[in-house]
């Protein structure tokens, strides 16, 4: 009996790889009520559970609940968390060519960007950016505009000295030569900064307006189309590396270009119904003249940031080109 016994357990000790559960980490900053965990993280995790048979599940961990926002990417090298969603611009100067994608005036929409964002990173432009972790998509949102408390912005005047919530470097530099005050803020600080009067307003796509509850403290929003934020999802190298097979091929199949577009036109989609919920009277359209003249400032950004990676010795020029043929691309594409 004892023999048998024996035989039994060693058998089980050599149960294939691939017949064994693995449970993966995917930490993000957003709310549980949010969207984003339900479309971008949940419908990913029971995707990839699928295509595997259920032998990769996934473990959802929202609101920062596995770090902070700005040390997402970090978290994901050092296997704090197994897979991370993290804004790329958080922390500043990693990511000096995924962050033209944040550049004014390049598209119109967040699958649009997020086509072109993907398309980029396949083209083996962005390797060196990302070489510690391995990547499973990246996208952008939506343009992002001007929400304020108290101050109705028309002009450039009325921006003049605001303190305005910026997400990343690149977009402070445009604040700054509007003539506002930017202060670096990752999002979810953005109710709490508007509430103790630390900010006077904030930059987001319209979708973030709801999705962190700031339509409770926002008296005005300014449409302009400032900026779009760079997103990249994310996994720790060693972790992908121990899959089997099957695994691998299962987190291969929800990687790249679906789920980067998805991501995309999620914001988009969320966005349009923040915006039909406003008050139409707190909506601002800026007149063609005053259009123009931040149209001007904002290109000052563009150029000077472009100059800034070519003088590094980065191909910021050439990667500045290729996005804009990616867009055209995706325009096409995607109808």
């Amino acid at each position: 009996m004892f023999r048998t016994l024996a035989m039994t357990l060693a058998a089980a000790a050599f149960v294939p790889a691939a017949a064994q559960a693995q449970n993966l980490r995917y930490a993000h900053f957003m709310s549980p009520n949010s969207w984003q965990h339900e479309q971008i993280f949940q419908d990913w995790a029971e995707a990839v559970k699928d295509a595997s048979d259920g032998e990769v599940t996934v473990t959802v961990f929202p609101a920062q609940t596995l770090g902070k926002a700005p040390a997402g990417y970090d978290n994901a090298i050092n296997r704090i968390t197994d897979i991370a969603w993290t804004v790329q611009g958080y922390t500043a100067g990693r990511f000096p060519l995924s962050q033209i994608m944040e550049l004014p005036g390049l598209f119109d929409t967040g699958a649009v960007g997020s086509c072109a964002f993907q398309k980029l990173y396949d083209s083996g432009a962005l390797d060196e950016e990302y070489d510690q972790t391995h990547v499973l998509f990246v996208h952008t949102h939506d343009p992002g505009h001007l929400h304020t408390a108290g101050t109705p912005v028309k002009t450039l005047a009325d921006l003049e000295g605001l303190k305005i919530r910026r997400p990343t470097a690149v977009v402070g530099d445009m604040l700054d030569r509007l003539g506002a005050e930017p202060i670096g803020l990752p999002a979810p600080q953005t109710y709490e900064s508007l509430q103790r009067g630390t900010i006077d307003g904030y930059m987001l796509p319209w979708e973030s307006v709801e999705s962190f509850r700031l339509e409770e403290l926002t008296d005005y929003h300014t449409e302009f189309g400032f900026y779009a934020l760079a997103f990249v999802a994310t996994m720790n190298k060693d972790v992908y590396e121990s899959l089997t097979p099957e695994a691998k091929a299962a987190i291969d199949a929800n990687s790249g270009m679906d789920w980067a577009v998805t991501a995309g036109r999620g914001y988009d989609e969320a966005g349009a119904k923040v915006l039909a919920g406003l008050d139409p009277e707190t909506v601002i359209m800026l007149d063609p003249e005053e259009r123009a003249r931040w149209e001007a400032a904002t290109a000052e950004t563009t150029q000077a940031y472009i100059k800034e990676l070519d003088d590094k010795g980065l191909p910021g020029t050439a990667t500045y080109e290729a996005v804009k043929g990616y867009v055209s691309e995706c325009e096409a594409e995607l109808g």
